[in-house]
């Protein structure tokens, strides 16, 4: 064996790690990228119109429902997605205006209405009108005063301002402003339901 042999066989070592080096560093590029997007980039503009929430669930636990009937409880939902306003039972305009909007926007998305659910959650004692409950059919309405669930949902000035989204799951998971615009709604459910394998 000849002197040289040692040091050739180090050079060829060296130069399978240094491969090595490269094939690895090839393959966890693309997960090093999405890494660093993902917690360092902030885009100029998102994708979703409403706010995303993170880290709120839906509490379980049975809710009356508005006319004294049968209970109410966001686990019957679950594999659903499901649209929430929270507000008094004398719904003035504004209360109306929110369920119109969640209508329309269920109406909206052609064969697949039946994975979208509509919830009022009542803030007081007050009475529904026959006629509201009548207009908006198909929407549970419950009494939650004092409920977790009214605890646990995020806004700003005024619960009653917003509309959330609940994901299949049981999370909420986007808040619309006051005055959301409907087609922004509609434009964020059309993606969930497109990409979505839950619901």
């Amino acid at each position: 064996m000849s002197v040289e042999d040692p040091i050739q066989q180090r050079l060829e070592q060296r130069k399978s790690q240094r491969m090595l080096l490269l094939i690895a560093a090839v393959c966890l590029a693309p997960f090093v990228a999405s890494f660093a997007l993902y917690y360092f980039w902030q885009p100029s503009g998102r994708v979703n119109y409403g706010d995303l929430v993170e880290g709120v669930e839906a509490p379980a636990g049975a809710m009356a429902a508005h006319d004294g009937g049968k209970l109410f409880d966001f686990a019957q939902l679950r594999g659903r997605w499901v649209f929430v306003t929270v507000d008094s039972g004398a719904c003035d305009d504004y209360c109306k205006n929110k369920l119109w909007k969640i209508r329309q926007v269920r109406l909206t998305q052609g064969k697949y209405p039946e994975r979208i659910e509509r919830v009022w959650l009542l803030n007081d004692t007050q009475p529904v009108a026959a006629a509201v409950t009548t207009e908006y059919e198909g929407t549970w309405i419950a009494r939650a005063q004092g409920s977790a669930i009214l605890k646990s949902l995020p806004y700003r000035d005024a619960q009653r301002d917003h509309i959330y989204l609940i994901d299949p799951l049981g999370n909420v998971v986007l808040r619309y402003p006051k005055d959301a615009d409907p087609t922004g709604m509609k434009k964020d459910i059309t993606r969930l339901l497109r990409v979505s394998r839950i619901g």
